[in-house]
């Protein structure tokens, strides 16, 4: 397939790097000449050759499928979006971190949003977030190419300002903020707590299986035990989002799919051997590609055993 980039900023080259080592064709767009021979480096030093562009149409020309990288402005990506509606048939995927395909692309159905983890040729993960007028066989479309390149989407049901993981890192961020603001601690304080604790454990599980895995009894336990707290320290800030009975109910079901109770213990164990690995990579201080390659295969469970089908 020939995978046409727009936009060659730090998302764009990390992309072309994506889809080169996937053994397709890439052609990236740049209109900035010190941008494009930026680009050209720094894709020649992690991938095979990348075909830059100063003109859009011949980026486009052939392509398969068309990745928008532009900045975060509305204008300039309901401009690009325009002129991709001209130039190709192609599915259309932003990498646009906040700004919806309804937004910026209002009425095309082979419009939506692929947002990708910062850098995605390294963290795999990516949010495929359809309007509510993209046609759905473009999305399994892009699913599919993303899954053969070795990503991981993540299909969302509706869009929504920031989608999952901006929402997700924002209210982290936000409370951060709170606590230096609040003089509760310093702002290398809050980032050790996070690196070296909130993030060993989120590099091998999230938050709902950390729940689930902290509490004997699961989730539903934790609810019950600790949700009172988690509310009273919302309310705090302003927020005020109750884990009903409904939804505690909804999310326990969910698990519990997942991991029978019966397998609890068997999980943690797994939990435990996990993050001692994470921690003795990270602590062995090995940034080496076979260290970091390492490390990945850790977090990603291809070194030691996994308790459930997850």
């Amino acid at each position: 397939m020939k995978v046409a980039i727009a936009g060659a900023g730090s998302i764009g080259v990390a992309w072309a790097v994506v889809f080169a080592r996937a053994g397709h064709e890439v052609a990236v767009y740049e209109p900035d000449a010190a941008r494009r021979d930026a680009a050209r480096d720094e894709i020649a030093s992690r991938a095979d050759a990348v075909a830059l562009h100063a003109e859009l149409r011949p980026a486009l020309s052939g392509a398969d499928y068309v990745q928008e990288c532009a900045p975060e402005d509305l204008a300039i990506k309901r401009e690009l979006f325009a002129r991709f509606g001209e130039l190709t048939d192609a599915p259309l995927a932003s990498s646009s971190s906040a700004l919806t395909a309804s937004e910026f692309a209002p009425g095309n159905p082979r419009a939506l949003v692929a947002h990708p983890a910062n850098p995605p040729h390294i963290l795999r993960i990516v949010e495929l977030v359809p309007a509510p007028f993209t046609d759905p066989a473009v999305v399994d479309r892009v699913e599919a190419l993303m899954r053969a390149a070795g990503m991981s989407p993540v299909r969302l049901k509706r869009e929504i300002e920031g989608f999952v993981y901006n929402r997700l890192q924002g209210a982290l961020l936000r409370e951060a903020y709170c606590l230096v603001r609040d003089g509760i601690a310093g702002v290398d304080d809050v980032d050790r707590v996070v690196r070296e604790g909130l993030g060993r454990r989120w590099a091998v599980i999230g938050p709902f299986e950390t729940a689930d895995l902290n509490t004997r009894g699961g989730i539903e336990a934790h609810a019950e035990r600790l949700g009172p707290a988690y509310a009273r320290m919302g309310a705090e800030r302003g927020q005020d989002d109750p884990w009903t009975p409904e939804l505690v109910a909804h999310v326990t079901a969910e698990r519990r799919k997942r991991l029978p109770l019966q397998q609890w213990d068997e999980r943690v164990a797994w939990r435990d051997d996990r993050m001692r690995a994470v921690a003795a990579a990270l602590d062995n201080g090995d940034d080496s590609p076979g260290g970091l390659a390492s490390l990945g295969a850790i977090a990603q469970g291809a070194i030691l055993p996994r308790g459930d089908a997850q």
